[in-house]
């Protein structure tokens, strides 16, 4: 019995001596692929974002069919539309809010950059000249655009109310001192600093780009917010 348990004793081999490759590969560490602590965030807040959206979805569903239920118990024939989320707008009146979209502001601050190079590579133009063609140019063009067109070039139905607005009017529901308008407003002053400069104050220059600041710069105003000077422009 006794050679029989020293036997056994011998074979089994204690865990102290096992070989430290065996430990080393079982406590190695997992390689993960490149960039997988980046992407599996943004991945996990997708998927979040689509399963809330269809939880939205799914109960505006539930509420418009309780909605459609009639006094009686029958129900009123009910369509599903499909949403195109993130790509329809949802505005009665895009003219709202075209100005504060994405990309708005750089693709304007783009185009005077760009008006303002064309004009100085005319030849027979100096720099003072063209500073305050380009300042002209632009308050002209704002002038045109934002306080004397009025409507909307899209189907509305607010019944004409947008018809007598100007599109800065419309600009945000009418709200004063948002973003966008702080941004129009702000713009034609620093236009009209630069021009100041590069023209040397000189004095007919000067006249010409006070007088179109203040054309861009009046209308704009909260206190003449759908208000016709004279009637001008009232219908």
């Amino acid at each position: 019995m006794q050679e029989l348990e020293r036997g056994s004793s011998s074979e089994s081999v204690p865990r102290s001596q096992t070989s430290p490759s065996a430990c080393v590969s079982s406590t190695r560490p997992r390689l993960l692929p490149l960039g997988y602590h980046f992407w599996r965030p943004l991945r996990r807040k997708q998927a979040n974002k689509q399963r809330s959206m269809r939880a939205r979805s799914s109960q505006h569903l539930q509420q418009a069919r309780m909605r459609a239920r009639r006094g009686d118990g029958s129900l009123v024939l009910f369509c599903r539309v499909k949403m195109n989320v993130g790509v329809a707008h949802s505005e009665v009146n895009p003219n709202t809010r075209v100005m504060s979209s994405r990309g708005m502001w750089l693709t304007y601050t783009l185009g005077v950059g760009l008006l303002h190079i064309v004009l100085l590579s005319i030849p027979f133009f100096s720099v003072p000249v063209a500073w305050t063609l380009t300042n002209v140019i632009h308050n002209l063009g704002m002038y045109v655009f934002l306080h004397a067109v009025k409507g909307t070039p899209f189907e509305t139905p607010d019944q004409g109310k947008a018809r007598l607005l100007t599109h800065w009017e419309q600009l945000d529901y009418g709200v004063q001192f948002t973003s966008s308008r702080k941004f129009f407003t702000i713009s034609p002053i620093i236009l009209y600093f630069l021009a100041s400069f590069y023209t040397k104050y000189d004095p007919t220059h000067f006249i010409f780009n006070t007088t179109s600041l203040l054309t861009v710069l009046i209308p704009k105003l909260p206190q003449l917010h759908g208000v016709r000077i004279f009637g001008i422009n009232k219908y």
